[in-house]
C-alpha cells in the first residue's frame, strides 16, 4: 500500500509516536534509518516499516510504501530517511552481576553514549531512574547507535531496585566528586552496581545513603568535572574485566 497524504489517520497516529505520552499510551516508538531499523530488527523489536516509494528492503515485517511528502512529514530528521520503523517497546526484569543505574540522567546525547559504553564495557543490565529523559526518543536512539537494542534496560524506582540488590548480594557503589574513595582502589567485585547520576547535581544524598561506597575519578586540577558519560564511560572500563 502507498500513503501519498499526510491526512490519512494512520500516518497521523504515527507522527504522533514522536511525543512521550503517545509513545507510553500505545507502547510502540519509532526508528529512522536503515542501521537503526536493522539492529531493532535483528533483536525482535521492529514491528512494522514504512519505506519511501522506489526503495526496497528485505526485511521479514510488514512493510508499507509512502511518498516523499508523508516520510518527510513523519521524520524528525533535517533530511529524511528512506524508511522508518516502528518498534514495540519491551518489558525486561534485571538479571545478570554487572549492573548500571542511572539518577535523572536528562541529556539524550549522554543516555545514548552510555548506552554504547555499557554495551561496550560488558553491562548486564542499565536500570533507569522515572525522571530520566525518555529512553525511545528520537535522540537517545541515535546517540546509541542502536546498541540500545542489545542490553537488557529497566525503567524503575532506584530506591527500591537497590533494595532489591543488596538482598541478592550485591556491592552497591555511589558516585561522588569528592569525599570518597579513588576509583583506582576499588576492589573487584564479583556482582556490583554503580550509580552514576544527573549532569548538574550528581547522585541524590538519599540514594548515596544507600550505598556500601562512594567513589571518584582523580584527574587534573585544572578540570574541575567530567561530562557524566566521560566519566561512566572510564568507570564502567576500570571495573570490567
Amino acid at each position: 500500500m502507498l500513503y501519498s497524504s499526510i491526512e490519512n489517520k494512520k500516518i497521523k497516529e504515527l507522527k504522533k509516536l514522536h511525543l512521550k505520552k503517545y509513545r507510553d499510551r500505545e507502547n510502540l516508538f519509532l526508528v529512522e534509518g536503515y542501521h537503526l531499523i536493522l539492529e531493532a530488527y535483528k533483536t525482535g523489536f521492529l514491528k512494522e516499516l514504512f519505506v519511501l516509494e522506489g526503495n526496497e528492503y528485505d526485511i521479514d515485517v510488514p512493510i508499507n510504501y509512502v511518498s516523499y511528502g508523508v516520510m518527510k512529514y513523519l521524520s524528525n530528521l533535517d533530511t529524511p530517511p528512506k524508511v522508518i520503523g516502528i518498534c514495540e517497546k519491551k518489558e525486561s526484569k534485571i538479571k545478570g552481576d554487572r549492573i548500571l543505574i542511572l539518577d535523572e540522567i536528562q541529556d539524550p546525547g549522554n543516555l545514548g553514549t552510555i548506552i554504547r559504553s555499557a554495551v561496550a564495557f560488558n553491562v548486564d543490565t542499565i536500570v533507569l531512574s522515572s525522571d530520566t529523559v525518555d529512553l525511545y526518543s528520537s535522540k537517545v536512539i541515535r546517540a546509541s547507535q542502536g546498541m540500545l537494542f542489545k542490553i537488557n534496560i529497566v525503567i524503575d524506582n532506584i530506591t527500591d531496585v537497590i533494595d532489591q540488590l543488596k538482598g541478592q548480594n550485591y556491592k552497591i557503589i555511589g558516585t561522588k566528586v569528592s569525599l570518597a574513595k579513588n576509583l583506582k582502589s576499588l576492589e573487584k567485585m564479583d556482582k556490583f552496581a554503580i550509580i552514576m547520576g544527573n549532569e548538574g547535581n550528581g547522585v541524590k544524598k538519599e540514594i548515596l545513603d544507600l550505598c556500601d561506597e562512594h567513589v571518584y575519578i582523580k584527574m587534573s586540577d585544572k578540570c574541575e568535572s567530567l561530562n557524566v558519560a566521560v566519566a561512566t564511560s572510564i568507570i564502567l572500563f576500570w571495573v570490567g574485566d
